[in-house]
């Protein structure tokens, strides 16, 4: 019904002949290549969208010889797009608009026959007595080069400037890189948890070391250590990812010590790297749109990393300690001089002292959260919500020669403040986020709102 309208015929009017028996319909080709470029762009905003049908309907005005009618598809798009933008798209959107009523009258029946009124009815016969051919071929292509015009600066002011469309075209890639048992798979998966598993990918230095769990070499060299892990082929993997490609990655079990089957990964617009080399190859650093060092009190160190191993990973306590030992050394040397690399680093802190007996389970921990950022951020309105939201206490320093801002926040906090928190200094970054973003309770969910406001400035300073 609706494809033997003849309406739809008009969509056939321009083509292209090839020879006497083949044509080539150039409106269907422009819509289909309309389709594919929004395809392509994977996560979309409202406005991205509104912009790209926006321009298959202009192009289907443009390319018809379309019924008036048709012209009232596209006033929204017009109207969105005189909001958005200066002074002189209103200009251009008002002639093109007085053009379009002038070539309308120029090839519709009069209106004035259905209104009536022999004085109208003159009026118009003798102004269109005056107008040739000729006229009406220059209103129509003056028509035109407007509309091409509008649609030119509608792709590169409301499309090529927009963050999901630019986002599409380079991934945001994240390193985390911190000590063992300094919680960097978990942070990973917590802002994976915010930007939902659709739209990241999650690279885990874990699933690079070189040899198995039971491997003799482990006797004589630590994971630590990078030449015990294919550092080469974790600089590789990620690159194929930041352009667009997937690899084929296994993942270290650590339940059995081995490494799995391998399976593919692909790109993403976020790509978080965690590992404990994940800042040592300046290869490494320069991929990064923000990087994070995991730093953390010794003892608490010592505390999480017994606590994971022995409960989830079901390693004997007497090996946890003996290996804690002799990776020291490689700590000191390979993973915490990293530190002083990261755009941010994140120490955690217990409030009060730990018990001797690391083993023991302490369900009351109380932590609080040193942040360090080197290139500075938005914290005074982070400092109002974290205050007069979520009710902590946050002490602020600023390094007046480096540029360092230095925050010490202690107190405890709800997965719905951080919610309600988020959508204040920094309401763009709502877009990102999963539909159901997934924020955490306490200092996790401290540690999500600090990353997403660095997420927040580095985003900005790469999209500028």
């Amino acid at each position: 019904m609706l494809l033997s309208n003849a309406e739809m015929y008009k969509v056939y009017h321009l083509s292209v002949s090839i020879n006497q028996d083949v044509q080539i319909y150039i409106l269907p080709v422009i819509y289909l290549l309309v389709v594919y470029g929004t395809w392509r762009i994977r996560r979309i905003s409202f406005d991205l969208f509104f912009a790209l049908l926006g321009i298959a309907f202009f192009s289907i005005v443009l390319l018809t010889p379309a019924s008036p009618g048709w012209f009232m598809w596209i006033v929204p798009l017009l109207v969105w797009y005189q909001n958005l933008s200066d002074r002189v798209a209103t200009m251009l959107v008002l002639i093109f608009t007085g053009l379009y009523v002038l070539s309308s009258l120029m090839i519709v029946p009069s209106p004035f026959y259905h209104i009536g009124g022999d004085e109208l009815i003159q009026v118009y016969g003798n102004i269109t007595s005056l107008v040739n051919g000729h006229h009406v071929a220059l209103l129509h292509t003056a028509l035109f080069v407007i509309g091409i015009i509008l649609i030119v600066r509608i792709w590169r002011e409301a499309i090529r400037s927009n963050d999901y469309f630019r986002l599409s075209r380079k991934p945001f890639i994240m390193g985390i890189s911190g000590d063992s048992g300094a919680g960097k798979d978990t942070l990973a998966s917590s802002i994976e948890g915010l930007l939902g598993k659709e739209s990241t990918v999650h690279v885990s230095g874990d699933d690079y070391h070189l040899w198995d769990r039971h491997k003799p070499m482990w006797q004589v060299m630590t994971h630590l250590n990078p030449r015990a892990n294919d550092l080469e082929r974790y600089a590789k993997d990620l690159g194929m990812l930041a352009n667009g490609r997937a690899i084929q990655s296994r993942r270290y079990d650590h339940s059995v010590g081995k490494m799995t089957r391998p399976e593919s990964k692909k790109s993403n617009d976020f790509i978080l790297a965690s590992g404990l080399h994940a800042l040592h190859l300046p290869m490494l650093r320069q991929r990064y749109d923000l990087s994070i060092y995991l730093d953390i009190d010794e003892t608490l160190r010592k505390y999480f990393k017994i606590q994971r191993d022995v409960n989830k990973r079901g390693h004997p306590i007497e090996r946890v300690l003996s290996s804690l030992e002799k990776r020291e050394m490689d700590a000191v040397k390979f993973v915490r001089p990293q530190r002083k690399y990261a755009d941010l680093v994140l120490a955690l802190l217990p409030v009060h002292h730990l018990p001797k007996d690391l083993a023991e389970p302490q369900p009351n921990l109380r932590l609080k959260l040193k942040v360090l950022s080197r290139n500075g951020f938005n914290e005074d309105s982070l400092i109002r919500v974290l205050v007069g939201i979520c009710g902590l206490h946050v002490d602020l320093h600023h390094n007046e020669t480096s540029d360092e801002i230095e925050m010490l926040i202690e107190g405890e906090v709800e997965a719905e403040d951080m919610r309600l928190s988020a959508n204040t200094p920094f309401p763009d970054m709502g877009e990102f986020l999963d539909s159901f973003p997934s924020w955490e309770n306490g200092i996790p969910g401290l540690m999500q709102l600090i990353v997403l406001s660095h997420m927040n400035q580095a985003l900005n300073k790469r999209l500028a």
